[in-house]
């Protein structure tokens, strides 16, 4: 009797950690998102920030066409999402139309 009892136990025990890998490994399904990076956060002004690189004056230095967050190294998340997380800015989200001048082409 203790021997199918161990084998029930090793069998709800694989079961668990089979559960918990698919979470480990998806675990950015459950992820609470990150809060918006306000334009007005004192680093945010510092660099510049604003949401949507259309309203940045074209002669500000280190901007030109097609800079924008999505195109930046400093971004991460997928693709196509309309905020993503910055290496600038950790723990926030940042507008994929965004810029500042951290902006640094992808490679």
């Amino acid at each position: 009797m203790s021997h199918s009892r161990s084998r029930r136990e090793f069998v709800h025990t694989l079961a668990l950690t089979a559960g918990l890998a698919a979470v480990l490994r998806n675990g950015r399904a459950f992820a609470a998102p990150l809060p918006h990076l306000d334009p007005t956060d004192a680093m945010a002004k510092g660099l510049g920030y604003v949401e949507d690189a259309s309203k940045v004056d074209p002669k500000t230095p280190g901007f030109g066409p097609g800079k924008v967050c999505e195109n930046c190294m400093q971004i991460n998340g997928g693709a196509g999402e309309a905020y993503r997380p910055c290496k600038v800015f950790p723990g926030k989200a940042v507008s994929a139309k965004g810029w500042c001048k951290a902006w640094a082409k992808q490679i």
